[in-house]
């Protein structure tokens, strides 16, 4: 017979997974209506004329016939993987270069054809020799690896974002350049696309053997790079899908690539604590015999970001704060807006730190060679995001809304003609919109719009006000026939929002995303819009991520900050007449928490140190403590992902509760489960 407390074990264990981890990263269910090669079978309908008119007009505007990047892209090429498929430990595809082998040839009608020619771009995979000493693996995930030749071994430069695609990457190295060790990794930056395929490039002795490898870092990477998304994170993931067409097929009517690179890999990820830490511009450090000078930019493109010069090969790193696109002030997953003035002042620093680079790399797209052409890139790059700044400023003090100032706002010709600035990943529109909430918020100060009802309340009364649900439709269908598709997605959003069961203004709603999505030369627009089309048609997604992805980043992340997830998970009204105090002591680290539940809000504090001189917690707590829950933190992260069984947590050793259980019970109960799979195209 089972104990009482094995049973509250059990129940804790259920628990605990739901409350800290049932937001996380979720992933669409594998297609079962059609092959990716077959985008017809998704619904996807042809480009009307409209579009076909649209997209010949972007060939007359821009320098196609300039074959620079192309010749860049392939300069150095040794060799590549064709047939390269990464699959996970179940089996599951992680990675696949022959998906996008259709992108050959003239741009369909289905393509913006300055997004097409961007993604034929990053469609050129492989090794590349950049220079003597210096050499890229590009196209085997979102990010480029940097490999720079060392006194000892290979200095690695972001080991990109999976174990499985960084296996895939050193084993292309080793087969054809000489196979030495790592003798040095640098992360630099703190999103996971650049560090989460480390344990891919060193074996888990190395990695266990803290110091063993020089990992160097931006300071606050640590607390950046795992503390990103906790709290949003449920909301983020849902809304990644929709930027990074995770479950659109790739095809030329669907998912050709998100303007940054392929997209992103979805596998194992892990992260290393780093040794050393560049905290200032000018810092210099000898790494495995080779020179680096390093630039510290902080709020700019990550919150802890860093660039780097090579004095032997005069060669500049610029991270992700410059890119050959325009990046994201903000992203459409959902992140804090980013500082455009900070971010341009970085690039003219570079400019001048750096003044006498003959070499540019950077963590996605391709090298350029040449002291001209790399500071007329870095000018080029930096003007642009202070024009949408200074330009976005001009207009909202003359009264500009967020909306007509993205809708006016255009480049000078002199930027907008360079394929670096063009907004294959960031746009100048909801980049202007950025610069506008950065100042002013989401407050455009009509008060028709302080207070207004929400959508789900006004759709059914502009449906009434037109006419209801034909008259809708009719101006809807006029509107998609005149090419109007804007308009006639605003007037479908509403019927679709009254009427959510309405499958005809689905379906033409489906088919204005379509063309929408067949205009947008950003990569993120179109995936947005093709996702929008695909889940009105087919559903939104039934399954989650598997966690276990994520276990040796969870391993590295302070556990204060699952903590702080809980605290944004808390039923506040349920929780108004609820005085609590609720202590998790880890054994194996010797850290206690004590979580305070008071006028609606979950505190947290770290009290080992309080208890370790003898005293008994928060002063701040009310009243007597209501349970204690001891747990491993190993165990504990083993729960959070799904890996720990019945048999280590009820019969185990590494898990014991104390005090009232019926108040811990009380005390879960308060607490929401986050829906990581919500509604989007429909209420």
């Amino acid at each position: 017979m089972k104990t009482k407390n094995q049973v509250q074990a059990a129940l804790l264990m259920c628990v605990l997974v739901i409350l800290i981890l049932s937001g996380c990263a979720q992933t669409p269910p594998e297609d079962t209506k059609g092959e990716a090669s077959g985008a017809d079978t998704f619904g996807y309908t042809a480009p009307a004329q409209a579009t076909v008119r649209a997209n010949a007009q972007v060939l007359e505007a821009l320098p196609f016939a300039d074959k620079t990047d192309f010749e860049n892209a392939r300069k150095g090429f040794i060799a590549t993987d064709d047939d390269l498929v990464v699959e996970g430990e179940d089996g599951q595809k992680i990675w696949s270069l022959p998906d996008f082998a259709f992108m050959k040839g003239e741009a369909p009608a289905s393509t913006n054809p300055s997004l097409w020619r961007q993604e034929q771009l990053n469609n050129i995979h492989g090794l590349f020799k950049v220079t003597d000493g210096i050499y890229q693996v590009r196209g085997y995930d979102l990010a480029n690896m940097t490999l720079i030749s060392g006194k000892s071994g290979w200095i690695i430069v972001d080991p990109l974002t999976t174990k499985q695609t960084a296996v895939a990457a050193m084993s292309l190295v080793n087969r054809h350049l000489e196979n030495r060790p790592v003798s040095a990794i640098l992360f630099t930056h703190t999103h996971i696309d650049h560090f989460g395929g480390v344990l891919g490039v060193i074996s888990s002795e190395q990695a266990a053997d803290v110091g063993q490898i020089p990992v160097i870092a931006p300071k606050g990477f640590m607390e950046e790079a795992t503390s990103e998304n906790i709290i949003a994170g449920v909301a983020m993931a849902r809304r990644s899908m929709f930027m990074y067409g995770k479950n659109l097929p790739k095809s030329p009517r669907a998912q050709i690539g998100v303007g940054l690179g392929k997209g992103p890999a979805y596998g194992a990820i892990g992260i290393l604590t780093p040794t050393d830490l560049v905290d200032r511009t000018g810092q210099k450090m000898t790494i495995d015999g080779v020179a680096f000078e390093f630039q510290y930019t902080p709020a700019s493109e990550a919150p802890a970001e860093m660039t780097f010069y090579l004095p032997e090969f005069q060669a500049f790193c610029g991270a992700e704060v410059v890119s050959c696109t325009l990046h994201n002030l903000y992203t459409l997953r959902g992140t804090k807006v980013r500082d455009a003035v900070k971010w341009s002042a970085y690039i003219d620093e570079a400019m001048t730190l750096f003044k006498d680079a003959k070499i540019y790399f950077g963590c996605h797209h391709w090298p350029l060679w040449g002291n001209e052409a790399i500071m007329d890139f870095l000018a080029g790059q930096r003007d642009t995001y202070k024009y949408i700044h200074d330009q976005t400023v001009r207009l909202f003090n003359q009264g500009y809304t967020p909306g007509e100032i993205a809708d006016v706002i255009e480049l000078p010709p002199v930027l907008a003609k360079r394929f670096s600035s063009r907004g294959y990943y960031g746009t100048v529109r909801h980049d202007s919109r950025a610069v506008y909430q950065f100042y002013l918020g989401w407050y455009d100060a009509n008060p028709a719009h302080l207070n207004p009802l929400p959508e789900t309340e006004t759709a059914p009364r502009y449906v009434e006000l037109m006419g209801g649900a034909e008259a809708v439709m009719k101006g809807a269908k006029a509107a998609f026939d005149q090419g109007q598709y804007r308009w006639s997605a605003e007037l479908l959003n509403h019927l679709v929002f009254a009427e959510p069961s309405n499958e005809k203004a689905k379906d033409l709603l489906a088919a204005a995303y379509d063309q929408l999505g067949y205009q947008s030369e950003s990569g993120a627009w179109r995936d947005a819009y093709l996702t929008g089309a695909y889940e009105l048609r087919n559903g939104k997604p039934e399954k989650g991520i598997d966690m276990s992805i994520l276990e040796e980043v969870f391993k590295k992340t302070p556990v204060s900050y699952f903590f702080d997830s809980m605290s944004v998970r808390l039923n506040g009204p349920k929780a108004w007449d609820k005085n609590m105090r609720i202590r998790v002591h880890f054994t194996d680290l010797d850290q206690t928490h004590e979580l305070i539940l008071v006028n609606g809000v979950l505190h947290h504090k770290d009290i080992s140190g309080d208890l370790q001189k003898g005293g008994n917690g928060s002063s701040a707590a009310p009243g007597d403590l209501n349970a204690q829950i001891d747990v491993t933190q190993d165990l504990f992260v083993r729960m959070l992902i799904g890996k720990a069984g019945i048999k280590e947590t009820i019969f185990g050793d590494d898990l014991h509760v104390s005090g009232s259980r019926m108040d811990l019970v009380r005390f879960l109960m308060l607490f929401d489960r986050p829906d990581g799979l919500f509604d989007i195209v429909t209420p």
